[in-house]
């Protein structure tokens, strides 16, 4: 093998390596990882099936509130959420007909909503405003109307 070849071989190996390194990083120590099948829920039960029976925004002190949502044909409920300035967020999440997004502009929270599946995200809002709230996973032809506000005073 030659010195070119060689130096080619330990520099695409080292990107791998690297490559590997941070994604298992981001995985497993932030938690970036993709939803796993291990919270999953029957998608023609969700209104009877707890937390999803009661969907709203629930204080869990020290500033931290947990927010269930469920996602369904072009609505997102509940609908209009007020949340004080700094609040951590944990969105809970399920879809009850088809793959529904969530996105905020502005923020880093974008995530797919999949029937069966929970999804989890948390968001932190250090901003007064309102933030609008976007389906961006196409879900049928009323989708451009499927959006709410989260206002943070």
């Amino acid at each position: 093998m030659g010195k070119l070849e060689e130096i080619w071989m330990i520099l695409s190996v080292s990107v791998l390596v690297i490559f590997i390194v941070i994604v298992g990083y981001q995985t497993f120590a932030l938690g970036m990882g993709p939803p796993s099948h291990k919270e999953a829920i029957d998608p023609q039960k969700v209104d009877q099936t707890a937390p999803f029976d009661n969907p709203g925004l629930i204080d869990l002190g020290n500033n931290k509130y947990e927010l269930v949502m469920t996602l369904e044909a072009f609505a997102f409920n509940p609908g209009n959420i007020e949340i004080p300035v700094g609040s951590e967020v944990e969105f809970t999440m399920t879809s009850k007909d088809v793959s529904h997004g969530i996105q905020i502009p502005g923020t880093n929270l974008n995530a797919m909503v999949l029937p069966g599946h929970i999804q989890k995200i948390t968001q932190t809002f250090n901003e007064p405003g309102e933030y609008l709230v976007l389906c961006n996973e196409y879900c049928g032809a009323g989708h451009q109307a499927m959006f709410t506000t989260i206002i943070v005073k």
